[in-house]
């Protein structure tokens, strides 16, 4: 018997170790760590929304019941820490000769600092206050923790609306310099790229620390982070390879800028991709979907390059460069329709096997 108490204190005070330093690593390291209490949390509950979103009847009641996905996991990931730390310090309270019920008793009252329980061996007084001071602590993370995603969420989708406005809803390329040629001039760009770039600077370093981030839904339903990266993305490769506006170095940086944003998550959610692509790599887009867009901008009186195949070549070689995880991301976050992104996700097999990161680049 005293062997299996012994045992048990072991196995309680592991887990309660688990569980802090799991919180530690999800909420005060400032850099993406593959957490993975985190991830089971998330894992779990996107099978159960999944699950429940697949009676919705059309695409906006799936989007209303996706966008609780994020915000919910959020608030179960501090309630399941809670359960584990309360269940770890019941098995160091029974190792401590306490009952069954009164070791329940004791380590729900210490946790949530009722205090209406006091353990009857004097010994165990001190475990009452250190379990109560992780319970606080626990408590004191959730609380710095949420206005920091609520922060980064706003920036975020300030510029996700602010590209609604000049490329649509769903955001496309094709619309975005269609209605700037038609209302500011091609010219506008050159005066944009370096926001965007900061846009993806930002994004890498807020959705890295805080993954959750990356499955939080735009207010708007036909509206998303990644299919709005993936526009700006397609909007500087047409810019560089296809339409004759001349040189553009900030346009050449911005795209870097998101690829590199782009590649960091899809690592982190290890989603495959070719982190050297060759130049004439196949990519998603068919070069007849891009000759469709070439006459609608041309019809539009967006002046285009005369070498079609150089033009072609060049997007072609801009592309691959963000092509596999921009897909990628679009399948794990069941990103709602957009052209020349989440339209054509199946490309990499089935949605499932991409959020288990279990796809072939």
């Amino acid at each position: 018997m005293l062997a299996l108490q012994i045992l048990a204190v072991v196995a309680g005070i592991l887990v309660v170790a688990w569980v802090l330093w799991s919180a530690i690593r999800t909420v005060v390291v400032p850099r993406g760590e593959s957490v993975r209490l985190s991830r089971w949390i998330f894992l779990v509950m996107r099978e159960v929304f999944e699950l429940v979103a697949r009676t919705a009847r059309t695409d906006e009641s799936y989007d209303r019941i996706m966008a609780r996905y994020a915000p919910t996991s959020l608030l179960v990931m501090p309630a399941t820490w809670a359960f584990l730390v309360i269940g770890g310090f019941v098995l160091v309270f029974w190792g401590s000769g306490l009952t069954w019920r009164d070791a329940l008793v004791t380590s729900g009252s210490s946790f949530t600092t009722l205090g209406f329980a006091r353990p009857a061996p004097a010994a165990t007084d001190v475990v009452c206050f250190v379990e109560a001071a992780i319970g606080l602590g626990l408590v004191a993370l959730l609380i710095s923790y949420l206005p920091a995603i609520y922060s980064s969420f706003a920036r975020r989708e300030a510029e996700v609306v602010k590209l609604e406005v000049r490329a649509g809803s769903p955001p496309s390329a094709s619309e975005f310099l269609i209605r700037v040629h038609r209302i500011r001039g091609l010219d506008y760009f050159q005066s944009r790229w370096e926001g965007w770039e900061q846009w993806f600077v930002e994004l890498e370093e807020s959705h890295a620390s805080n993954p959750a981030l990356v499955f939080f839904r735009s207010p708007r339903p036909k509206s998303s982070w990644i299919t709005a990266a993936g526009t700006v993305l397609d909007t500087a490769s047409l810019i560089l390879s296809t339409v004759d506006t001349g040189p553009s170095p900030q346009a050449q940086i911005t795209i870097r800028s998101g690829y590199l944003a782009l590649r960091r998550l899809a690592e982190f959610f290890h989603l495959p991709f070719d982190p050297d692509p060759a130049p004439d790599a196949p990519i998603s887009i068919h070069r007849e979907e891009w000759e469709a867009l070439v006459d609608q901008l041309r019809d539009a009186g967006v002046p285009i390059k005369a070498d079609l195949d150089q033009a072609w070549r060049d997007y072609a070689g801009w592309r691959v460069n963000y092509d596999t995880p921009l897909l990628a991301l679009c399948a794990l976050t069941s990103a709602p329709w957009a052209p020349w992104s989440s339209d054509r996700i199946d490309h990499l097999g089935p949605r499932r096997a991409v959020r288990l990161g279990r796809t072939n680049p």
